[in-house]
């Protein structure tokens, strides 16, 4: 709830995945858990299970733009999650819609490759997606391949190239105000799962267990739509980040209690509110 003891309205911009596990049916889950209110323009159609992603069918730029305009005409948004947004037009789409509503948080969820391997960021719309939504984020969240490729760098594989990974990307958005980058160290082989956020001031360890399981369909989508909803309610971004961990971290612990697909499952996102037995 924010401080007025109104619940915050949280917008997801992002792809739909029919298996549920990641995208905007995944990001409304992690919002809902969270005691906000799910919001969600579609920017991108696909056909997608736990194994693979079969197709990609694009929402026309201007169709993105219109349902973006007439939920801001009527909505008070108080965060943006952005996800999969595919096409280099579509980005630029919205990234000049935000410049016009001006939300309080935009948390940019820079997703370029499912966790089957397939290509959901066109490779001629990285440039669009640094220099249009970039400067539009509060929050940046990529994970190890996704801060090479924003970079134009192989992926830090330890955690001194982390931290020196984080502070390059951080210097790259905009200076006004609180900015972060949380930089996801999952693709490391080794230790805590273990994340690093800086504002350019500050550098703050997230440790999470490393747990040993397939089911982490969506966990990049989950974590960036939980802070989405966790910003509003939180008195600082530090608290959100944090929070938004714990909370993926108990969504991955408790993901074997789902029975969905026979590839990379999802996470569970309503652990704490579905009876175990």
């Amino acid at each position: 709830m924010r401080s007025d003891g109104r619940i915050p309205n949280v917008l997801t911009i992002a792809g739909v995945d029919p298996s549920g596990g990641a995208g905007v049916l995944a990001d409304v889950k992690a919002i809902s858990a969270l005691s906000a209110y799910a919001c969600a323009v579609i920017a991108a159609l696909t056909a997608q299970n736990t194994r693979a992603v079969t197709g990609i069918h694009p929402v026309p730029p201007a169709f993105v733009r219109e349902q973006i305009d007439t939920l801001f005409a009527d909505v008070r948004i108080d965060a943006v999650k952005i996800g999969m947004v595919g096409q280099a037009p579509v980005i630029r789409a919205v990234a000049d819609r935000l410049a016009h509503w001006k939300p309080p948080h935009v948390v940019l969820d820079p997703v370029m490759v499912a966790k089957s391997g397939d290509a959901l960021l066109e490779k001629e719309a990285v440039g669009a997606l640094v220099e249009a939504l970039l400067p539009r984020a509060t929050v940046l969240t990529p994970n190890l391949p996704e801060a090479g490729v924003l970079l134009g760098e192989r992926a830090p594989d330890n955690l001194k190239e982390m931290r020196r990974a984080a502070e390059r990307l951080r210097d790259r958005m905009t200076h006004d105000g609180s900015r972060w980058v949380v930089l996801k160290g999952g693709h490391l082989s080794h230790g805590d799962a273990l994340d690093l956020a800086t504002d350019g001031d500050r550098m703050i360890e997230l440790a999470g267990p490393r747990i040993d399981t397939q089911n982490t369909h969506g966990t990049g989508c989950t974590l960036s739509a939980a802070i989405a909803a966790l910003l509003p309610q939180s008195p600082d971004a530090p608290a959100a980040l944090r929070r938004a961990k714990d909370y993926l971290s108990a969504s991955i612990a408790a993901a074997g209690r789902l029975d969905v697909g026979h590839g990379h499952g999802p996470v569970h996102h309503f652990h704490a509110l579905w009876r175990a037995d």
